[in-house]
């Protein structure tokens, strides 16, 4: 719309039609019934804007009420708007170019806006309506019968869009409806009058109503069968008086009717909106799975007088989801087949002393925590433990906890509903949910924040969980595992891992070696490594030094197994015969880095504890005063260190070390 003035034509309106409310005419007949024999306006309103945004997926609607002075707007119904906008624009005053309402109730007609960020009306709240991402507003007003503008009723949209000719007509039939609403309220006389409108009205909603394609029952407060619009029929196949009878049930496939029969009833006690997956047998003999979404309807003293349920067919997503399923469970048989993370090579006291342990731990459901330094193959041990677990056949979840931002890490694991936070625009179940039957592992377990790990420890003591956004309880079937490079019982004394959660963690500790306490493996590892990569290469390698083997044992692997495949993968891709080797200048000695193990197991490379943790200081603060604080990065203290960043962090924190002192460039020599 170029103009607020200016209504758009029907006829030569863009877009596709919006189909109308979502609400078989009976049914609101008889709430508008209940609403002039005692329901509040705010009642009355709230029920029939939520009426009509059940029609449009992301569909929001307010409610003006004209002020007494005639000359201010003020919210009647607005529950879903974001707070912000409706702060910016309650009591607006109205004028021909206020806003699409502002300017709808001034010039008694409808504006239509399709994009609020462009239009002209919209330049003093533009800042707040970019804020709450609302682009389309249409507006029309709310006239009494003699004429007067009583408020505005206006959808909303989060993207630019034009009205169609079905949406002007829900529009207007919406604002009739406010009108009725409003006047019964202001006048008792009106009520007769409002009763005969909605009873002349009655023919024309029953027509809109069923020519809505989605599927629509209305249901009593006792959860019995009362109204199916025109849809259901032509889904089902079934006659009008088949859809009243007894036989309509027959449609619903009896194995979700008793898996359901218990969880609908207790749902339906609760009073509050829910929704669950379910199979209905189409007019072509075909069960297909709907998304069914319950919403109640309350009388003044806010008991359910009514519940409507919508039904979606949402055959193709799991269809989809199945797909996705067969392709993971492939894809986990190739890993299992070709990963090394499903080989665990070596024969040495302390391996055989390890792989002893899973063997005893796997068949039980007990919770497992895995410690040991960075790159000694913790996800190896854990993928192990479920593969022999009677748990083997299900879900396998892995999570880096340290790799997740720490405001996303209880989403990604818990889930969240629509409209937990900016950006959650559908419900996304979380890790948690993905592995109900089978194992979850969670990596790098010390670094959750104390808010996750209250959660965690209520996952472990109760087995239930909360989506983020939610108040209901998921109970869920999950075997818990969990790996740190870190010493948690230090994180304990130091409080910043919860006591509590440790103890139900640590109920059987697996410890795995370092390379340098199992060196008897390394040349079982590097034969089976060179093998791995050279026919990953293409390469054909027979042999291998003894010079080389000598260099790999005498080495001290501050990376463990992580660090001997990558200098292996280099040393394949750079051979040229069939003979191994590798260059002597890749393991020095005697390495000048910082090793994790110096910094996470102090106590066990040092006998006095004080010294060692003053010589680790020392380091750590030589490291960022050459790095100029610099943590994380190529140039940064982690790196000259040979430690992972989070740790390094980690090890500031405990000492108190300040590292913005080392930002400053030192003054060079001879400078004033």
């Amino acid at each position: 719309m170029a103009n607020a003035k200016a209504l758009p034509n029907p006829q030569a309106l863009s877009g596709s039609p919006s189909p109308a409310p979502t609400l078989p005419s009976e049914a609101v007949l008889d709430a508008l019934k209940m609403m002039l024999i005692g329901a509040s306006l705010n009642e009355v309103l709230t029920s029939l804007a939520r009426l009509i945004e059940a029609h449009s997926e992301g569909m929001l609607c307010s409610i003006f009420l004209l002020d007494e002075d005639g000359l201010h707007l003020r919210y009647g119904v607005a529950a879903d708007l974001p707070q912000a906008y409706r702060a910016a624009t309650d009591g607006v005053c109205i004028g021909p170019y206020v806003g699409s309402c502002g300017a709808a109730a001034y010039l008694g007609q409808p504006v239509f806006v399709s994009d609020m960020v462009s239009h002209p009306n919209w330049a003093n709240f533009r800042s707040v309506v970019l804020q709450s991402g609302l682009r389309a507003a249409w507006s029309t007003p709310i006239m009494s019968q003699d004429g007067k503008v009583l408020g505005t009723f206006c959808m909303y949209y989060r993207e630019v869009r034009h009205p169609g000719t079905d949406d002007i007509q829900l529009i207007d039939y919406a604002s009739r409806i406010a009108a009725i609403a409003i006047e019964r309220e202001r006048s008792r006389a009106a009520l007769t009058m409002a009763f005969d409108e909605i009873k002349k009205s009655e023919a024309e909603l029953r027509t809109i109503i069923d020519a809505i394609p989605q599927l629509i029952v209305a249901i009593g407060a006792d959860g019995e069968f009362l109204y199916a619009n025109q849809a259901i029929q032509e889904y089902t196949g079934l006659t009008k008086e088949e859809v009243r009878s007894e036989g309509f049930r027959e449609v619903f496939h009896p194995e979700d009717s008793e898996r359901l029969r218990d969880e609908r009833a207790v749902a339906l006690s609760r009073g509050v909106p829910f929704e669950y997956e379910r199979r209905v047998r189409r007019r072509d003999g075909q069960y297909r799975w709907l998304l069914v979404q319950y919403n109640p309807v309350r009388d003044e003293g806010g008991n359910v007088i009514r519940w409507y349920a919508t039904g979606t067919d949402i055959e193709d997503r799991k269809q989809a989801e199945e797909r996705t399923r067969n392709e993971n469970i492939a894809l986990r048989e190739e890993i299992d087949r070709f990963s090394m993370y499903e080989a665990i090579v070596g024969s040495s006291e302390a391996l055989r002393r390890v792989l002893s342990e899973i063997s005893k731990v796997a068949p039980t459901d007990s919770t497992v925590l895995i410690s040991g330094e960075t790159g000694t193959g913790k996800e190896l041990i854990a993928s192990a433990i479920h593969k022999r677990s009677k748990r083997s056949a299900r879900a396998f979840i892995r999570v880096n906890c340290a790799a997740i931002p720490p405001s996303l890490i209880a989403s990604e694991l818990f889930g969240h509903e629509r409209g937990a936070f900016t950006g959650a625009t559908q419900r996304r179940a979380g890790r948690f949910e993905s592995a109900d039957g089978g194992t979850i592992f969670l990596d790098e377990i010390g670094e959750l924040s104390p808010e996750v790990q209250i959660a965690l420890l209520r996952v472990l003591q109760e087995r239930e969980f909360e989506r983020v956004g939610s108040s209901q309880p998921i109970s869920i079937d999950v075997r818990v595992l969990a790996a740190t490079n870190r010493d948690l019982e230090a994180a304990v004394a130091a409080g910043s891992f919860r006591q509590d959660l440790f103890y139900r963690l640590n109920v059987f500790p697996i410890r795995l070696p370092s390379l340098r306490e199992r060196k008897d493996d390394i040349a079982l590892l590097v034969e089976y490594l060179v093998e791995r990569y050279a026919k990953r290469a293409g390469k054909r390698i027979s042999h291998i030094k003894k010079k080389t083997l000598d260099l790999f044992q005498a080495y001290d692997w501050p990376g463990n197994i992580r660090e001997l495949q990558n200098v292996i993968e280099r040393a394949v891709i750079l051979c040229d015969g069939e003979t191994f080797s590798v260059d002597e200048t890749w393991l020095p000695r005697k390495s000048n880095q910082l090793s994790e193990r110096q910094v996470s197991r102090a106590g066990v490379l040092a006998d006095d504890k004080k010294e060692f943790s003053e010589r680790e200081r020392k380091a750590i603060e030589a490291a960022l005063a050459e790095c100029r604080g610099r943590v994380s990065g190529l140039h940064g203290a982690a790196a000259k260190l040979g430690i992972p960043h989070q740790t390094l962090a980690s090890k500031i924190a405990s000492f108190g070390i300040d590292k913005r002192r080392f930002k400053v460039r030192p003054p060079r020599q001879g400078a004033a």
